[in-house]
């Protein structure tokens, strides 16, 4: 025989009771009535339940409601939080959870902050209590609060002002959430822009993430704000203010040239940023990011270089400066394995580029080409080119990107079957790889794969065997 529904409440058998219930809801009513046991246990775990059943408890509600204003302050607690759980059916509650913003147990305050955004309903009461313990000397009160604003979204309008002094709360968690909900109330969020720029300072990383974030969202109506604050003699506002624009994408010229100025900041990160913001707005940023690059120094080529990379085959515009910056004398020299060949090759470009500093651009175009030269002749013959370059690493990342244009490189076949000669095992590997992709199926192709067979590095053996089946299989199906 069955335990009674009372003994189950008792042993918090919270898992047998949700069972029966769901073979007979009935058994729900029978929960509800408990709620006026004298036994704490029971009448604690019969709130607890009523929580866990959400809507389903609707019946119980007017009992809940009662139950806050219990002289035990975890009943009130269980009860707020299954008010809450039961959601928007629950808005009679309202009243009653807004005086318990005010209540002198912080977890009832912090719980019924809550319920009133599960609740989702505003009214003239709950707001003007939440705005009231914005002020509560409990943080995670502060936050909760904070948090119950956005949920109740446009309806908490009023709340705005208030949300903004809580953006320079002394806890950082208070600053994020409000920041977080000044963007989901949505609708006059324009007022705010002002507290929001000044809060991209924020000496938490945090808070500056879910602003710029906000800031983003808000959209055009930020812009003018963000653009004067590209101007700004701290970093970390100017990196904040590229952030914000750079996440909206707006092909605004106004916008790219601002951000285009900073392509030459006195900050390393800042011209980062600046890079990352125009590559993310796209094409309409060539001419800009064409206009810095030649200007530029060794690192900032390769991340402009980059940049354009990233803006993927929109950026054709773009192809003849990578191609200048991939071009390279010594290319013109044809690759030899012999070791006097490789040694005058080596000390010609030691003299050239001693830092090897003009061969990290080179591999940065050399890798950009890969991604915008998808149609071009002229990309795959400056790759071509490139496969005779005195540094390895620029002849890897050459075929490497030939592979990626696929049939647009099948003019360049013969320099990709000699480059699996190279001296280096990554060009080897990447060369054999080039010719899987490409899938040109001749007799010079198959040879020079088959000699990779049995090469002293296993992973260029596999390249070259994955390589033959790609053409073998590309050819049974043509």
């Amino acid at each position: 025989m069955s335990a009674p529904v009372e003994k189950l409440l008792r042993d918090a058998r919270i898992d047998l009771i949700l069972s029966r219930i769901e073979k007979d809801s009935s058994v729900i009513n029978e929960v509800i009535s408990h709620l006026n046991s004298e036994i704490r246990s029971i009448k604690f775990n019969s709130i607890h339940v009523l929580g866990l059943l959400e809507e389903r408890s609707g019946k119980g509600i007017p009992k809940l409601i009662d139950l806050l204003g219990d002289d035990d302050w975890s009943i009130c607690r269980e009860a707020v939080r299954s008010l809450g759980k039961i959601g928007s059916i629950a808005k009679n509650a309202i009243p009653k959870l807004s005086d318990l913003l005010s209540n002198k147990e912080v977890s009832i305050r912090k719980e019924a902050a809550i319920a009133l955004g599960k609740i989702g309903n505003a009214t003239d009461q709950s707001i003007p209590s939440l705005i009231m313990a914005c002020n509560d000397e409990d943080e995670e009160v502060r936050m909760e609060v904070a948090k119950t604003f956005g949920e109740l979204g446009a309806d908490a309008q009023e709340a705005i002002p208030q949300l903004m002094k809580c953006l320079k709360d002394v806890n950082w968690k208070v600053r994020t959430a409000s920041a977080q909900s000044i963007s989901l109330i949505g609708r006059e969020t324009i007022t705010a822009i002002p507290s929001l720029i000044s809060a991209l300072d924020d000496n938490d990383w945090r808070v500056r993430y879910r602003v710029i974030n906000t800031l983003s969202e808000i959209g055009e109506r930020a812009v003018p704000h963000l653009i004067n604050k590209l101007t700004s003699k701290s970093a970390i506002v100017r990196k904040g203010a590229i952030d914000a624009l750079s996440e909206m994408k707006i092909a605004d010229p106004k916008i790219i040239n601002s951000i285009s100025l900073l392509l030459t900041d006195n900050v390393e990160a800042v011209r980062g940023k600046a890079a990352d913001a125009l590559r993310n707005i796209g094409k309409e940023s060539i001419p800009a990011l064409n206009k810095a690059l030649d200007n530029a120094n060794t690192k900032m080529k390769r991340i402009i270089i980059s940049a354009i990379g990233g803006i993927g085959k929109d950026a054709i515009q773009a192809i003849p400066n990578v191609i200048n910056k991939l071009n390279y004398p010594n290319q013109m020299v044809e690759y030899s394995q012999s070791f006097f060949s490789s040694l005058k090759r080596m000390i010609l470009t030691f003299f050239t580029d001693p830092l090897s500093g003009k061969a990290s651009i080179r591999l940065e175009a050399a890798r950009a080409l890969g991604k915008i030269g998808i149609d071009s002749k002229d990309a795959a013959i400056a790759l071509e080119h490139a496969l005779n370059d005195p540094k390895y690493i620029v002849r890897r990342e050459a075929a490497l990107s030939l592979g990626k244009l696929g049939s647009d490189s099948t003019e360049i076949i013969p320099t990709l079957i000699k480059t699996l000669d190279d001296r280096n095992p990554d060009v080897r590997w990447r060369a054999s790889e080039a010719l899987g992709v490409i899938g040109i199926n001749n007799d010079s192709v198959i040879s020079g794969l088959n000699n990779l067979v049995h090469d002293v590095c296993d992973y260029v053996c596999e390249s070259a065997i994955n390589a033959i089946d790609k053409i073998t299989e590309q050819s049974v199906e043509d």
